[in-house]
């Protein structure tokens, strides 16, 4: 079968890193064309400075991955679907709650396709541990999630501005997988957030989550910006039978009472592309809202404190 054309809006760090050589490797997918303000080409493919040129020139593209920071992305996803495209977006979604519903709705009522990716959720070791959880039940649960901001947006300054979420941009990747795996809903109780002084948005978040649910489960996460040391990307739960469940690696690998039960390479973006294969053959959306949920709600409800000043 003949490959779909894919058109990638917004070649930052992520497209670049990501994207676009998942997609050049892709059984399912080719690159057609760019749209990049700053003119980045995709080896010797088209480049459009706006979305507008890319669909007057390219009709025939008829797929979208939009990797612009969340801050926009409602207009470029709007304007996706009116040109009558299917759209791939970029976590995370967008920066408030009643863009996301708008634009799940306007893709229903135009009948396109939209995928919300998540890409931490696309690992054996997180299905799983949602397998584990769904049979045994939850005690406990910590996530520390832990990165160094000067690595993987270096001088990017929109993720300091307001609607770029700041240290909860990696953060959600952490609750993707917790709100995939935990059997039952999860809600914010309270959360500390620290905000250095010169910047509009968090370095380090405290989070206590609560539930419904009768044995009243600990559950809590923790975010940091400023680690240096390296990725502390990890994830434990006890169950109600006692055994300790660590998803490590950003969800790429299982402890189970300290034994490695799973443990691959991280394929998350791959999985992504093939399951955006799947729904376009099955002429299905998926948008999950639930971790941008719990960013919104710890963001409501937490107390602020600024602390030193943070620079490049």
């Amino acid at each position: 079968m003949a490959k779909h054309k894919i058109a990638v809006i917004g070649v930052g760090k992520i497209a670049v890193d990501q994207h676009l050589p998942v997609i050049d490797k892709s059984r399912d997918f080719e690159v057609a064309a760019t749209v990049s303000g700053r003119g980045v080409q995709h080896r010797d493919l088209p480049v459009f400075k706006t979305a507008a040129e890319l669909y007057a020139a390219m009709p025939e593209v008829k797929l979208v991955a939009i990797c612009t920071p969340p801050g926009v992305r409602h207009a470029y996803v709007r304007e996706a679907i009116d040109a009558g495209k299917h759209v791939l977006m970029e976590k995370p979604p967008t920066p408030t709650i009643s863009e996301l519903d708008d634009l799940v709705a306007y893709a229903k009522k135009k009948k396109r396709i939209l995928f919300q990716t998540w890409h931490s959720r696309y690992n054996e070791a997180v299905d799983a541990t949602r397998k584990i959880l769904k049979k045994n039940g939850l005690r406990t649960a910590r996530i520390d999630w832990r990165e160094s901001v000067r690595k993987w947006h270096p001088g990017q300054d929109w993720v300091w501005e307001p609607g770029g979420f700041g240290v909860c941009d990696p953060g959600i990747n952490a609750l993707s997988i917790f709100t995939k795996v935990v059997p039952f809903p999860v809600f914010v109780e309270k959360a500390h957030l620290k905000f250095p002084a010169n910047r509009q948005t968090p370095v380090d978040v405290e989070i206590v989550f609560k539930s419904a649910e009768a044995h009243q489960p600990q559950m809590s996460a923790g975010f940091n910006w400023l680690e240096e040391s390296g990725e502390i990307w990890t994830i434990r739960f006890e169950t109600l039978k006692g055994d300790e469940l660590k998803l490590e690696k950003g969800g790429t690998v299982l402890r189970i009472n300290g034994n490695v039960t799973i443990e691959n390479p991280s394929e998350e973006y791959e999985q992504i592309y093939a399951h955006f294969a799947k729904l376009l053959r099955k002429g299905k959306s998926e948008v999950s809202d639930a971790p941008l949920r719990l960013v919104a709600d710890a963001f409501l409800l937490g107390a602020r404190e600024n602390v030193e000043e943070f620079h490049w």
